[in-house]
This record gives structure tokens, C-alpha cells and sequence, in this order.
């Protein structure tokens, strides 16, 4: 339903657009109206044209009742989705008017309804009529816009075209109703022409006034249909309310141990907008962002499978088999569930994640580096100085790591931290750790020689690297979020990049990362240290300078 939706609101859409290009034309001249109305009819009022066109209006009105309906919640939604649901179900009612005036006469009593006589109509004899006809038109291309950049923005390539679409949006209808008004002031100093208005008359061949009672006996019995539908999706509301009041009531609990009792059939998304628990919906609950995945971590069991479109936006973004959409899954039982994302989430945050962004054990290369007696110096220099040289030695870092493929954690104070083999090999991330710790080594040099005038003296960098099996996932709050790692073997490589003070080196490397990487390292210094936290000494190799390390197995 939901791809019906969208694709028979994009025609509806297409159409108000050529709809209001053909108004704009009216800033030409009228005979430039009257042109563009002969492709407009081209496209639409042809037997291809008629049901593609009535056939999606017919389908989205439906849907929009049927989304009325099956709605869980109408009083805790966000209030972009109330307008769009307020202007879909206005549409209807004050279009249906503007149909019959113009297609249904002319289906009826075969009236040429050219721009004349449209503007003679909206513009003299019903002013009042053309306002709304005007309001129709910013409620129609309102109402498709918002679909559309709820659609739209959860697509990659979205925010390069955004302002070019924001523009299009804002100027069309500007552009529609100045060139409606221009060509209402052009038509009435027209009149003053006795033969135009002959020609007119003649042209358009304007309905009796049996025809005009018919068309309006049609336009009530529609609005009285219509209203009917509004009150049966209403009734039946209260009905399903009424029946699940006696049904078995489903308990939803949340991280924070808050619990909300629902009736089955509702969604989770909709029992934490009751509950006011924050949770995230950028696609508005239509199941196409995947913002509002939950982790499941009781009463997985009794819950009812994922549909074929839940588990297409499932796979999309590589979630684990705990992962559910909340705007998806109605749960039969009892569940206990926790958002995946923050209530803040972005469009961005829906795309494909990597898998180890969901959490799972890996072994990776984890590499330390911090900046030696930076305490001091900073201690020395202005606030904008110690910043500025913060910012070239991150970097330098940053650079370092991101060109061998790694992964940067995150700067704590003057340090950073960084994973490699996150998405291969360990063999490969270590071989990639001992290159940026050369390229870091390299790069600080540069540094150091760039700065001089700047520097009371050289800067001077301690590296650690080691190897393990760790957690890795996307884990802080809200945009303090990222991929990271936890384990003892991040422990050790803190403490391995330490040791470079005792030593008075730059590095110090496990022997595991050396053995892993296929790298020989015998020429250089080997200990064999304690690391707190582990029983085992560790074999330990230690350079003076990590710029020595040669091409030899780290190619």
C-alpha cells in the first residue's frame, strides 16, 4: 500500500505541476495560457491520460482514508504529519468542484472550458470561487511537496539537490498565481471588445442551465459521498476502539523501565508517541528510513515475522536478526524493546550501516598516539596558538590514518585512537597500523618543520599499537555517536603507547601485530613487559623512531 501510495501521489503531483507551469504562462499573455492548455490536455485529457490520472487520484484518496483509519494514534504525531494528513483530506472535497466545472462539463455538454472561459468564471462571475480555486492549488502542491521530501530526503544524493528543489517548490506556485492574476487583468480589458467576447461565447459554448443543475446535483451527491466515507472511517475507529478495550492488552516495556499496556495490532512506534517516549521517525512510521529500528531483547519469540517491506529496509541496512522496525512490528506478546537511534536522528542515519556497526566481536589492529609534555607547552601559549596547533597536528594524524584505510576513533585531549581491519583481515589492519604509525612519524617531521617558528621546540608523539578480539558498534547519545571498540586489548594498546616514556622511543609494538602483519622486527629492541590486567608478560618491540620502518611486508 505504501508504494501505491507513493506512486499514485507522484502522478497527482506531476499533474498539479503542469497544472501550474500552464498558470505561469499567463506572465506571457493569455494566447500563451491558451498554448500551454493544448499540451495540457494532451498529456491528461486522453483515454491513457484519464486513467492514469482519475485511477491514482481514486487509489490516493483511498489510501489516505485507509491510513486514517488504521492509524493507532491521532493525538501524538508530529505536527508536519498532521498538516499533510489535514491538507490530503481537504483536497478532495474542494476539487471535486473544480473537476466538474471544467472536465465534467465538457464530458457533459461538450463546453470548450479554454482559459476565457475559466477566467470569466473564476475571475467575474464567482471571484469568491477562484480564491479557493487559488487556495486549492497551494493546498494540492503543499500536500505533494511534503510527501515528496519525506520520500526524497532519505536518499543519498538528496541534500546535494535540496536547495534547487526547495527553490522549485517556493517559485512555481508564486510564478502560477502572479501569472493567473496577469492573465485575469489581460482578459478583462479584453472585454471591452465586443467581437472577443462574441468569439468567446462561441468558442466555449457555455451549458444551460439543465446541464449547470446536473452538474451541481453531481458535485453535492459527491460531497455527501465523500462526507459519508470521512464518518464511516470514523465510525469504525470507534468501533475498533471499542473492541479493544475487551481484547487482551499487550505490555511494551522501555530502557528506561517505563511500560505502556496497548491493545494488539498497535505498533511500537505508536505506544512510545502514547507513552511520550521520544523515538525517532523521520519517514514519518511508513517504514522506508529504518530510523526507528528497535533492538528486541525480550518476547522475540511470540512476535510475528517481518513483512517482505519490513525486511527489504531490514537488509538495506545490514540489521542484526534482534532488529525490528517500530513502525512495522505490532507485537502479540509482551516485549521489551530499545530504540537504536536517538530521538534527534537525522535522514543520513537511515542509510547502510556496516555490520560491525551493530555490534560484533572482530579482531582489529588498535593504535594510540599522544602528544609528549604538551601539558606544558600549552601552558605557555595563548588559548588561539594551543588550538591552531592542535587542530595541523589532528590533522596530520587524521591524514595518516584515513590514507591506509583506517578507521579514525576519536582525539581524546591531545591523543587519538584508531582502529584498522575493521572490514578485513586482522593480517591486513595490522599491516596498516605500522604504516600510519610511519606516515604519522613522516608527517610530524613535516610538521615540526612547518612550524618552527611557531614551536618553543619540536613536538614529540608517542604510538602504541596492538592487536585483539574486541566489540566493536556504533555506541554514544545522539551525535556523540560513533563506531568504537571496547575490550581489553584497547586497554593494552593505551598502555603500550605509555611505555614510550619510560623508553624515550616513539613506538612500541606488540609482537602479535608484528607476527600478524608478517613483518620482521628483529632488528629492533624487544622487552617484555607487565601490562596490568593481563597474566601473561607481552612481547613488546621498541623504536626509537617509527619512520624507520621500511617498505618490507607493509605493502
Amino acid at each position: 500500500m505504501t508504494r501505491a501510495r507513493l506512486i499514485s501521489g507522484i502522478v497527482l503531483y506531476v499533474y498539479v505541476a503542469t497544472h501550474l507551469i500552464n498558470h505561469a504562462l499567463g506572465i506571457v499573455s493569455l494566447d500563451a495560457m491558451e498554448q500551454g492548455r493544448e499540451v495540457f490536455l494532451a498529456m491528461w485529457r486522453n483515454p491513457v491520460g484519464t486513467v492514469v490520472l482519475y485511477g491514482s487520484l481514486v487509489t490516493h484518496v483511498a489510501l489516505v482514508l485507509w491510513s486514517l483509519y488504521a492509524r493507532r494514534s491521532l493525538l501524538r504525531i508530529p505536527v508536519r504529519e498532521v498538516l499533510q494528513v489535514l491538507f490530503g483530506l481537504a483536497l478532495p472535497a474542494i476539487m471535486l468542484e473544480h473537476m466538474l466545472g471544467t472536465r465534467g462539463l465538457h464530458q457533459m455538454a461538450d463546453v470548450n472550458d479554454t482559459y476565457g472561459y475559466v477566467l470569466s468564471v473564476l475571475w467575474f462571475e464567482q471571484p469568491s470561487k477562484g480564491a479557493l480555486q487559488a487556495l486549492l492549488l497551494v493546498l494540492a502542491w503543499a500536500h505533494g511537496s511534503m510527501g515528496l521530501y519525506f520520500w526524497l530526503r532519505l536518499k543519498p544524493w538528496y541534500p546535494r539537490y535540496a536547495p534547487w528543489a526547495f527553490t522549485m517548490v517556493i517559485v512555481l506556485p508564486v510564478l502560477a498565481l502572479v501569472g493567473f492574476a496577469d492573465g485575469g487583468r489581460e482578459f478583462a480589458r479584453m472585454l471591452a471588445d465586443d467581437a472577443f467576447v462574441e468569439r468567446l461565447v462561441e468558442t466555449v459554448n457555455l451549458p444551460d442551465q439543465e446541464v449547470q443543475a446536473r452538474a451541481q446535483d453531481m458535485l453535492d451527491w459527491g460531497r455527501l459521498t465523500y462526507a459519508a466515507l470521512l464518518a464511516l472511517v470514523l465510525v469504525g475507529r470507534a468501533g475498533r476502539w471499542a473492541a479493544q478495550l475487551r481484547a487482551t492488552m499487550v505490555t511494551i516495556t522501555y530502557p528506561d523501565g517505563r511500560k505502556i499496556a496497548v491493545e494488539p495490532g498497535t505498533s511500537v512506534l505508536d505506544a512510545s508517541r502514547r507513552l511520550g517516549f521520544p523515538h525517532a521517525s523521520v519517514c514519518g512510521g511508513r517504514g522506508r528510513c529504518s530510523t526507528c529500528r528497535i533492538h528486541v531483547s525480550e518476547g522475540r519469540d511470540a512476535l510475528p515475522p517481518p513483512s517482505p517491506a519490513e525486511e527489504r529496509v531490514l537488509q538495506r541496512v545490514g540489521a542484526s536478526e534482534a532488529t525490528r522496525l517500530a513502525c512495522q512490528l505490532k507485537p502479540g506478546g509482551n516485549v521489551t524493546v530499545s530504540p537504536l537511534l536517538s530521538a534527534d536522528a537525522t535522514p543520513r542515519d537511515g542509510y547502510r550501516q556496516s555490520s560491525v556497526s551493530q555490534g560484533a566481536e572482530k579482531e582489529v589492529a588498535i593504535l594510540f598516539a599522544d602528544i609528549r609534555s604538551f601539558t606544558s607547552f600549552s601552558e605557555k601559549k595563548l588559548p588561539y596558538d594551543v588550538v591552531f596547533v592542535l587542530n595541523q597536528y589532528f590533522s596530520t594524524m587524521g591524514s595518516a590514518v584515513e590514507q591506509v584505510g583506517g578507521h579514525l576513533d576519536k582525539f581524546i585531549g591531545d591523543g587519538v585512537m584508531a582502529l584498522f581491519g575493521i572490514e578485513g583481515a586482522p593480517e591486513d589492519g595490522c599491516r596498516a597500523a605500522l604504516r600510519a604509525a610511519r606516515r604519522m612519524a613522516r608527517g610530524l617531521n613535516e610538521l615540526n618543520e612547518n612550524l618552527k617558528s611557531d614551536l618553543p621546540e619540536p613536538l614529540r608523539i608517542g604510538i602504541g599499537i596492538h592487536v585483539g578480539s574486541v566489540i566493536i558498534g556504533d555506541m554514544g547519545y545522539a551525535r556523540a555517536r560513533s563506531v568504537t571498540a571496547i575490550g581489553d586489548p584497547v586497554n593494552t594498546a593505551s598502555r603500550l603507547e605509555g611505555l614510550n616514556k619510560g623508553y624515550g622511543s616513539q613506538l612500541v609494538v606488540s609482537a602479535d601485530v608484528a607476527r600478524l602483519a608478517g613483518y620482521d622486527m628483529s632488528r629492533f629492541r624487544t622487552e617484555e613487559v607487565d601490562i596490568r590486567g593481563r597474566t601473561e608478560a607481552l612481547k613488546i618491540y621498541v623504536l626509537d623512531d617509527a619512520a624507520t620502518l621500511d617498505d618490507r611486508g607493509l605493502v
